[in-house]
């Protein structure tokens, strides 16, 4: 019997895509709180998303019925995906099929969808669904308001029906090849979190609609060197200190006309976000290239003229979050601002959360409460450490709504909330709608229950209380001794990896199961716990994150059975980067890695991540070199002896270009230094082809097992 033939959880977690298929998703609760909508698959190994509807109202109780099922749509055909939808899902990192995306009207009684490029409408309160005839590929569709028609994306035009498709008409036509109207940039879709590129105006009678140059920005060419007969994509990249797309903004009517929105874009190029409703006049955010300044700006509708609202400056940088700006239904500004140490919630000029809370994200805003996601504070009462809750806020106080540890966020609508929990049961993912006088309704997740169970022990580590998780082999016992330690972090910004969620930690119980004990720290730069933890790298990534791996590794010594002469660590992307480097820098730590899509050269990357933690590498020339793997001073930082990496790289990858792990082997072989390379043919990013991600946790554990003598 082979390796692969014993180990049941690599196929399972492949097939399940790391245990998410059959789990509900992207909810949107009505504003009378009589219907919640979602994305299900039907099991925990089916990729087809369905769009669901609970009917909370029906007078025999909730139920579940699907509103729209993608099998019978296509009638069995496999879906056809143009490239830009395949770019938008990897922008957003969607792995799954069917319907991945809806947008609804305002009294969610429709929602739109594309399907294989395909549009179509699904009633919400009855069992209809349409397809509309218009041009095609259609991307991004989203109903007016009031329901009575939709916008879409085609090709870069942005075009409107009505809702039973007649009148399709062409709002905005690029004017050259490099112009697309209505869509998302690079850097807003993969950096921002800004994913669409226009609004309309809460009266359904017009829409703010962002127009997109890539004329200047440098193309590169993402080619299949497995089919070499095939050309290679050319693809519009905006590395760090290279020209970003122009964006600009324009108010457009129904029948075309347009008026341009105006702001100083050569101060604030940047437009990370648009909000319009009924509250106040047009809401943006911009910000400067260097990220240390914002404008909140709130837009004339008649001139497209704009109003500075609020500003803010920060001798970092200032972080985006979700769901503000926004305004509050008696007009006043709703934001996430960093005040005194901490990340607080500001309605107007007053702060309704203190050092208690780190707000990071808002999720709803009434005229009773903001609903809001938060972790510990730094100077919470209790620490939970690798925890999020849910709270409600306003002027008399906080509440907490989500109970028990875990990861909690919700959606809210009318009376109805829709919490989501991913805590320490091993089942996974729970979602509940909570309604007031009436007993929770479960919705049901179809995901596979794990062969494993991760047993995750979560702490704080050294001098620094560096979040961390340890995990032992199952059954472990005191009397079998230390172990070799595989360090499993991402430790970049934006991700956490020490949470309190038993799903999170199955991979890495995996590796400890095979005879491992795993460490996983969030060191500085990791979000959830204050803005100076997460702008300690400013300038100094390298060193910063390095250091802190270092630090809670042997801190943890000291209560866990860590065998510290035989230690490796792996990551990918950014936890690809800190691997290299470990074994690069500290060859006295690290005996082996393995690196996944590595960002290598920080020149290489894009403006909007890079330039926020490094500035402009033409400004800046040492910081980059000191930062990155494989400039001759990053490499003078090397150190001996050598220690073997294994370096992995999807061919087909255009946010990390493979260009990076290349650039790494040249240097490795120049200096002499063991490394193994494992190129994916057509996998990109996400490496999400069944196949690949199972056999690469196998490859990785024999690599492993080779380097450190244990097998």
């Amino acid at each position: 019997m082979t390796l692969k033939d014993q180990l049941s959880f690599p196929r399972q977690h492949a097939k399940t895509q790391r245990f998410t298929l059959g789990v509900p998703r992207a909810f949107t609760v009505s504003p009378d709180g009589e219907r919640v909508v979602f994305l299900r698959s039907s099991s925990g190994t089916d990729r087809v998303n369905r769009l669901w509807v609970v009917d909370l109202a029906d007078a025999e109780g909730p139920k579940e019925r699907i509103a729209a099922d993608p099998v019978s749509l296509l009638g069995g055909a496999p879906e056809q995906l143009s490239a830009q939808e395949r770019a938008r899902r990897e922008r957003v990192r969607e792995s799954s099929a069917g319907i991945v995306g809806y947008a609804v009207d305002a009294a969610v009684r429709t929602a739109a969808f594309p399907l294989s490029g395909r549009l179509f409408t699904a009633s919400l309160t009855e069992p209809v669904v349409r397809e509309l005839d218009v041009p095609g590929p259609v991307l991004d569709p989203r109903p007016s308001p009031d329901g009575r028609r939709v916008a879409y994306v085609t090709r870069g035009a942005l075009r409107v029906a009505e809702a039973d498709g007649a009148g399709d008409r062409e709002l905005a036509a690029p004017e050259k090849d490099e112009v697309a109207y209505g869509v998302a940039e690079f850097v807003a879709a993969e950096e921002m979190n800004r994913t669409r590129g226009f609004w309309w105006s809460p009266d359904s009678d017009r829409l703010l609609v962002a127009r997109v140059d890539t004329a200047r920005v440098r193309r590169w060419w993402i080619s299949d060197p497995a089919h070499p007969d095939r050309p290679p994509a050319s693809v519009s990249y905006p590395a760090a200190g290279t020209p970003n797309a122009d964006v600009t903004l324009f108010l457009m009517g129904l029948a075309g006309e347009r008026t341009e929105v105006v702001w100083d874009r050569v101060r604030f190029p940047y437009l990370a976000r648009v909000h319009w409703s009924e509250a106040g006049a047009p809401l943006l955010l911009v910000q400067s290239r260097d990220q240390r300044r914002t404008q909140y700006l709130g837009v004339n509708t008649v001139t497209g003229e704009t109003r500075i609202v609020h500003q803010d400056e920060d001798p970092a940088w200032l972080e985006l979050h979700p769901g503000v700006p926004a305004w509050a239904p008696d007009g006043r500004l709703v934001r996430i601002a960093d005040e005194g140490g901490a990340r607080v919630l500001v309605v107007g000029d007053r702060a309704l959360t203190g050092p208690q809370l780190h707000v990071r994200a808002v999720l709803d805003i009434d005229v009773r409460d903001i609903l809001v996601s938060a972790s510990a504070g730094p100077e919470a009462a209790h620490p939970e450490t690798g925890e999020v809750h849910v709270y409600r806020v306003n002027e008399l106080g906080v509440q907490r709504v989500s109970e028990g540890p875990g990861l909690h966020t919700a959606v809210r609508g009318g009376g109805a909330t829709v919490l989501r929990t991913a805590g320490p049961d091993p089942s996974g993912p729970a979602a509940a709608v909570l309604r007031e006088g009436h007993p929770p309704v479960e919705l049901v997740s179809y995901a596979q229950y794990p062969v494993l169970t991760a047993h995750f022990v979560l702490t704080e580590a050294g001098e620094r209380r560096i979040p961390s998780a340890v995990l032992l082999p199952t059954g472990y016992q005191e009397s079998d001794g230390r172990l070799p330690v595989l360090l499993d972090p991402y430790a970049f910004p934006h991700a956490q990896r020490a949470v309190h969620s038993h799903h999170a930690h199955l991979t890495s119980q995996w590796f400890a199961d095979q005879g491992f004990a795993v460490v996983v720290a969030d060191g500085r730069g990791t979000p959830g716990r204050s803005p100076g933890w997460e702008k300690a790298i400013k300038d100094e990534m390298a060193s910063v994150i390095l250091a802190d791996q270092v630090d809670a590794l042997r801190a943890l010594a000291a209560d866990f059975p860590l065998d510290l002469d035989r230690v490796a660590i792996r990551g990918w992307s950014g936890g690809g980067f800190l691997a290299a480097l470990a074994v690069l820098r500290r060859p006295d730590v690290f005996h082996a890695a393995v690196v996944g899509a590595p960002v290598t050269d920080l020149r290489l990357y894009d403006t909007h991540y890079q330039e926020r933690y490094l500035g402009d590498p033409g400004e800046r020339p040492e910081v980059y070199a000191r930062n990155s793997l494989i400039t001759d001073a990053g490499l003078s930082l090397a150190a001996e002896p050598a220690r073997p990496m294994m370096i992995i790289h999807g061919l087909a990858d255009d946010n990390v270009v493979v260009a990076h792990s290349l650039r790494l082997s040249t240097a490795l072989l120049e200096a002499g230094r063991p490394h193994e390379v494992l190129p994916l043919t057509g996998a990109t990013h996400m490496t999400p082809q069944e196949q690949v991600a199972e056999n690469l946790l196998l490859l990785q554990l024999d690599f492993l097992k080779r380097s450190l003598g244990l097998s």
